[in-house]
């Protein structure tokens, strides 16, 4: 005969069980009402975030576009002219237009050429510089809510050779 000791089980009776689970009935339902909401903000303020980085990106982009096109001459059976402001705004709006932005809404648009980029240096390097503002408003999806704008500073700096 074996003398090990047995261990008994406890056996909870059904109101017992029923007794705990009325405490605490619906709690998960609050918990989830509550955690629901808030987890919501967090991943659509994360997407609406990332989309203003990316518009960022992009204009920056359409902005290096029109420096690269204001510091390179046309051709020489053109006359071999550097393009006017226009044609530099016009280069930019296209590559927002391609980027579906729209280039109406740039602000504080500026051209700045023969600048000196590293003031001190020898030799001193001479560049063109592309300035501007562009509006970004977050938007409350599903709803005719528009939360704030902001302006999306872009600067850029070619440099002349």
């Amino acid at each position: 005969m074996c003398l090990q000791k047995r261990t008994q089980r406890r056996r909870y009776g059904g109101a017992r069980l029923s007794k705990r689970a009325q405490g605490e009935s619906g709690a998960e339902l609050l918990e989830f009402a509550i955690i629901i909401p808030t987890l919501m903000m967090l991943l659509i303020g994360i997407f609406w975030f990332g989309r203003a980085y990316n518009t960022r990106q992009t204009v920056t982009r359409a902005a290096r576009e029109g420096a690269r096109f204001a510091i390179a001459p046309t051709c020489l059976s053109c006359g071999n002219t550097i393009p006017t402001d226009t044609e530099i705004r016009a280069m930019i709006d296209s590559a927002l237009v391609a980027s579906h932005l729209d280039p109406n809404t740039v602000l504080n648009f500026s051209i700045q050429r023969s600048v000196v980029l590293n003031p001190g240096t020898n030799p001193t390097t001479v560049g063109t510089v592309i300035a501007f503002d562009y509006p970004y408003t977050f938007v409350l999806p599903f709803t005719p809510v528009h939360l704030t704008t902001i302006n999306l500073p872009i600067q850029v700096q070619m440099r002349e050779e």
